[in-house]
């Protein structure tokens, strides 16, 4: 099969569960092409994207002159270029009596130039909300006649409701063939905004646990306990109620080290708070590290917290790949009651769950954790089968094969 994969930005360090589906897709010998909204801002890059040569197969879109002279002038070499290949969808998208200025301006045209141009394909892989959008209007102006399938994760279905308004999907929900949230939290939730029941299968993210070697924990009565949070410093991870928490715990369990990785518009605030607390000694934030880097600390970790909120502009997580990555190396994990987490951690089996912002609960929970140093072993032994069943990247790419060959079979 060909399929172009729509995504935000590529490449990207904290999506490394679309980066698995391409390389797996590869793998299997279909061919994928990548077509981003943005290039990744990260100065490191996964050593898959180089391994796969993944930066060979990116498109990003074309920059729009502000001369309209240049503009014109480019415009009707890309015409010449693509017309014969996909006229209906040239003519479409200079329709300014339905697309108004984006027609007249030319932003439809360089919009579709780079798809146009590497197609056509099979499938139409779009992941989160946005994307799906944006294939929705290629199928619509005719620049695809491959299947729309599109991945909700978190943002698509929180803040970006908020901000548009819950009618923001309806064309993406009449042109898509297939819809995939990445759990059943968001199925509930695309059926609630109007998509077809029939149309959706819950899809999870995953990763490879072949690459995780599960290592049970033991205690450390007599040595200090790694405890670690992973993932962006914005409000949605919530890292602030885990300092708070591990401020209090401090109090009893004294002889711990908790590092917190990675980097965000909420580092100069956290590291305010910590210094404020007095915590500066035990709990430091280490900035963000490579994916490699970040599976070698998971090694020599004793529990991982993610104390995942409901942001105040209805940002939620969809099911943090960090927690599965932790799960799946024997690590019992603290986190929360928030969006599909509690479909991941078992609560009092793999770990434990609290309700959002409660950061008496994640105390308390840690104390248990610190108290009970003989359950990590049995609780790591349940995370990592949980994973490896519903969780593992090699079982999910199988099936999402499957699901392309359903829907190219299927009659529109």
């Amino acid at each position: 099969m060909k399929i172009g994969f729509i995504v935000n930005e590529f490449p990207s360090l904290s999506q490394t569960f679309v980066l698995n589906q391409i390389t797996g897709l590869i793998d299997r010998g279909h061919d994928v092409d990548i077509f981003a909204v943005a290039a990744g801002k990260a100065s490191k890059v996964h050593g898959d994207v180089i391994k796969y040569k993944l930066l060979e197969r990116t498109s990003y879109p074309l920059v729009i002159p502000q001369s309209l002279v240049r503009r014109l002038f480019n415009s009707l070499s890309y015409i010449y270029k693509n017309f014969k290949k996909t006229p209906m969808a040239i003519l479409k998208s200079l329709n300014i009596v339905k697309y108004g200025r984006n027609a007249s301006s030319l932003t439809l045209l360089y919009k579709i130039i780079p798809f146009l141009e590497k197609g056509p394909y099979d499938i139409v892989h779009c992941h989160f909300g946005p994307c799906g959008n944006f294939g929705a209007l290629l199928k619509e102006l005719d620049a695809t006649r491959g299947k729309i399938i599109t991945a909700f994760h978190g943002y698509d279905m929180s803040r970006y409701l908020e901000e548009h308004g819950t009618d923001v999907y309806n064309l993406l929900f009449a042109k898509g063939d297939l819809f995939l949230p990445i759990s059943e939290c968001w199925q509930s939730k695309l059926v609630e905004l109007g998509c077809r029941k029939e149309k959706i299968v819950v899809h999870r993210m995953g990763i490879d646990t072949a690459k995780f070697r599960l290592v049970p924990r033991k205690p450390k009565y007599e040595e200090k306990v790694q405890l670690v949070t992973i993932g962006r410093l914005v409000e949605k991870k919530g890292v602030e109620y885990g300092i708070l928490a591990v401020a209090e715990v401090m109090k009893r369990f004294p002889s711990l080290e908790y590092r917190i990785v990675g980097d965000g518009p909420l580092r100069d605030s956290l590291e305010t708070l910590i210094e404020e607390l007095k915590i500066g000694d035990c709990v430091k934030l280490v900035g963000w590290k490579q994916q490699e880097e970040i599976v070698k600390m998971l090694e020599s970790t004793d529990i991982l917290m993610a104390p995942s909120v409901t942001s105040q502009d209805g940002d939620q997580e969809g099911i943090p790949v960090v927690l599965m990555e932790a799960l799946a190396l024997g690590i019992p994990v603290l986190s929360t009651y928030h969006s599909g987490i509690s479909e991941l951690v078992q609560d009092e089996k793999s770990g434990f769950l609290a309700q959002e912002r409660n950061v008496n609960s994640l105390a308390d929970k840690l104390d248990y954790l610190f108290s009970h140093q003989e359950a990590w072993a049995e609780m790591g032994k349940h995370g990592r089968e949980h994973v490896e069943e519903y969780f593992d990247i090699n079982k999910l790419n199988d099936q999402l094969v499957g699901l392309y060959e359903t829907a190219l079979n299927r009659e529109d």
